[in-house]
């Protein structure tokens, strides 16, 4: 890149997002059984006059934390409906844990099912290049599955990356030729 297009660009990456959850311990022990995220801290409701909820860090690597999980203690928590869906602000659609490697990938579904948590959607290749897949984008193997507030989760690997002029690459080093970034 460009040390002016660098310049334009502030951001490095995006890191981490905090969850509102409705029960603390549910979600700290769903997050580290299935995941094998590590707690770093927790705290209460107050601890720290401006931050008014509990709240939890979580960490998948080396950094202090990578998923926050938040739980206000006066919010009279419910289930998302139908309802939630089709009309009411914006919510998030899902949020991506990448898998170190197929392999990875593969063990997690396998436990996943094992748990008999349900899969909303795949085990799914996402492209509209490669044999087998279903249309859609990435370039990447996932499947989906809601937490316990709801929250959609999309487990995946093999995520294309773009190369220099824009040309989509699988994980094999593949160039797709007819797949170009929008911007570059």
């Amino acid at each position: 890149m460009s040390e002016a297009k660098d310049r334009d660009r502030p951001i490095k990456m995006f890191h981490h997002f905090a969850l509102d959850v409705a029960d603390m311990d549910r979600s700290i022990a769903f997050y580290r059984d299935l995941f094998g995220f590590k707690l770093t801290e927790r705290h209460k409701a107050g601890e720290v006059p401006a931050i008014p909820f509990e709240l939890a860090f979580l960490r998948c690597g080396d950094h202090h934390h990578d998923l926050v999980l938040s739980h206000n203690t006066k919010k009279k928590y419910r289930a998302r409906t139908a309802v939630d869906d089709a009309e009411g602000p914006a919510y998030i659609h899902h949020f991506a844990f990448a898998c170190k490697d197929r392999a990875s990938w593969q063990a997690l579904l396998d436990k996943v099912r094992a748990q008999d948590i349900p899969i909303i959607r795949g085990p799914v290749l996402h492209s509209p290049w490669q044999k087998g897949g279903e249309g859609s984008w990435g370039e990447n193997l996932s499947f989906y599955i809601h937490d316990p507030d709801g929250h959609r989760l999309e487990l995946f690997c093999d995520m294309a990356t773009i190369d220099a002029d824009g040309t989509f690459v699988t994980h094999e080093g593949q160039r797709i030729e007819q797949a170009k970034a929008v911007e570059i």
